[in-house]
């Protein structure tokens, strides 16, 4: 699934030759990026090794070079190209990446729509421009709010990775769901995915970035639960490395040779990011369903204060702040133009019109690596963070494009969370939803159709540092800060900050809030963590 090495040299010396930092620069390299791809297309792997060899040379020999050198290797790439011409006619030219002019049936064999859905890791709600954020620019996550649905009140399935994202793709919240820690807990195989689910409705199924649901030699693979295809780390703790030795393709080891022995040449986001494109590339004829968890802005907790690691600041380099927080910003800009390239992928594959990208974060921003939460004010108006049930822990951002279907521009009030994403994508790819979720489709909102049913309450629990839960009802919102605590007591609608705790005043909401806590979560043991395969990383 991965690019081929020439062709992963192609899109690195398109970048190389690209600076990362304008809107301008950011197009220029997207066209870079599919010109390339389309030249080494249908041709013999010989030839690719040739052509990427004389841009290699160039790229390495230019400094200094005038206009006429620049036009030799022009005419130099233009030869080869006539001498050794494609073997399928199927690649646009190379002054036009524009795709050839297809009908949908001649590539597509079904109307179900491609399901993308983008999971942030510790992307903070205020930390996107459609949420205020005045520092750092996100034109390309904006664009999904303006072109699509903003939710403003939507939820993740815990305050820390691995649960929430085991609660996105069971359809359970944490009261009922397998993983509810960040012990490296396997899923099993009586476990059911919405993977599994779409896979057996036809679609292909594939998984890039962060997995953390299971490891070497467990039931929790990516492959048993679902997915044809996996490309990354399948622990959370190999997640901590931006610079990893060793990622994971399906259950194969792939070295990066760049990083072996402290070198830090293959920065693994952008690895993900180029084989994200080319799930779109292989998967462009049949009705997909695309996982795409990148690390970014993850803090690798190992380095301590220097934990945001990036090769380098880019605009930020020179703000007059801290370290950490230039390198911060600059991870969100570069998860920025990652969702960029996605976009134009979907476009030159003329598969806008019939994919829906769902963009989201795992959970709430983190105070990690030497930042602060509110040095952006990611959390927005909200209190908490990462591993908090406070709003700023659980509020993420929630932004759904599907043009020709979903209202540019518009908003929903209406209360979701990741366990609600199982049975909407199930009804969206036109298949039955499973008994026993907890979640409810919402896929009648995103189609702009009135939708009256809402879950009668959300709930959380935590087992990181005690056993904490949350419960939100209505406008009301209840947390136990661990076992035999008192409740504290919050009303939404009137205090969103959850400053005012006014559980003393209102006995009647602690006494519903108590039922609701006893019988939202079922009895949990935390499983014995199973004996860790060797780590690639190490």
């Amino acid at each position: 699934m991965r690019l081929s090495r020439h062709d992963s040299e192609a899109v690195r010396l398109s970048r190389r030759w690209t600076p990362r930092n304008t809107s301008r620069n950011r197009a220029t390299g997207q066209q870079t990026f599919f010109s390339l791809m389309s030249l080494l297309r249908g041709r013999r792997l010989d030839f690719r090794a040739a052509f990427i060899g004389v841009l290699r040379w160039f790229s390495r020999s230019s400094a200094g070079w005038g206009r006429s050198r620049a036009w030799w290797l022009v005419g130099t790439l233009r030869f080869m190209l006539a001498q050794h011409p494609a073997q399928a006619q199927t690649a646009p030219s190379a002054l036009s990446p524009a795709p050839p002019q297809l009908s949908r049936n001649a590539y597509r064999h079904s109307d179900r729509p491609n399901l993308v859905l983008i999971v942030a890791d510790d992307l903070g709600w205020g930390a996107i421009g459609c949420h205020g954020q005045k520092e750092i620019s996100t034109p390309n996550i904006d664009r999904l709010a303006t072109e699509g649905m903003r939710f403003t009140q939507a939820y993740a399935g815990s305050p820390v990775g691995a649960p929430s994202r085991c609660s996105l793709l069971t359809g359970k919240h944490s009261g009922h769901a397998r993983i509810r820690s960040t012990d490296e807990i396997p899923l099993q195989s009586e476990d059911l995915t919405i993977a599994q689910v779409l896979r057996s409705a036809g679609y292909r199924t594939a998984a890039v970035g962060t997995w953390g649901l299971g490891g070497q030699n467990t039931p929790g693979l990516p492959r048993s639960q679902g997915f044809e295809e996996f490309y990354g780390y399948l622990t959370r703790t190999e997640a901590y490395h931006y610079y990893p030795a060793t990622l994971w393709r399906n259950e194969q080891p792939i070295p990066l040779i760049g990083n072996h022995r402290g070198g830090h040449k293959v920065y693994s986001p952008d690895e993900f990011n180029l084989v994200a494109t080319n799930v779109v590339r292989q998967f462009q004829a049949e009705p997909f369903f695309f996982l795409y968890t990148p690390t970014l802005p993850h803090a690798n907790i190992e380095l301590g204060v220097n934990g945001m690691e990036i090769p380098n600041a880019g605009v930020y380099a020179t703000k007059p702040w801290p370290q950490p927080e230039r390198n911060k910003a600059a991870m969100i800009g570069r998860l920025d133009e990652d969702v960029g390239r996605l976009l134009a992928a979907l476009k030159f594959y003329q598969l806008e019109q019939e994919t829906i990208i769902l963009f989201t974060s795992g959970n709430g921003p983190h105070a990690e690596g030497g930042c602060a939460t509110n040095f952006f004010h990611e959390t927005g108006p909200f209190r908490g963070q990462k591993r908090e049930l406070y709003e700023g822990g659980l509020r993420v951002p929630w932004l759904v494009r599907w043009p020709g279907k979903i209202r540019a521009g518009s908003t929903s009030e209406r209360v979701v969370a990741f366990w609600d994403l199982f049975p909407t994508f199930a009804e969206l790819a036109r298949t039955p939803i499973p008994s026993g979720l907890d979640g409810l489709s919402f896929a009648p909102t995103l189609r702009g159709h009135p939708q009256t049913n809402q879950a009668d309450h959300f709930y959380w629990e935590s087992h990181d540092g005690g056993y904490r839960q949350a419960v939100r009802w209505d406008d009301w919102k209840a947390i136990r800060l661990d076992a035999g605590k008192a409740l504290e007591l919050y009303d939404l609608k009137a205090d969103l900050g959850e400053t005012n705790n006014i559980a003393a005043a209102h006995p009647e909401l602690l006494a519903r809030a108590e039922s609701l806590l006893q019988t939202s979560a079922n009895p949990w043991i935390k499983p014995v963590s199973p004996d860790p395969a060797p780590s690639p990383s190490k």
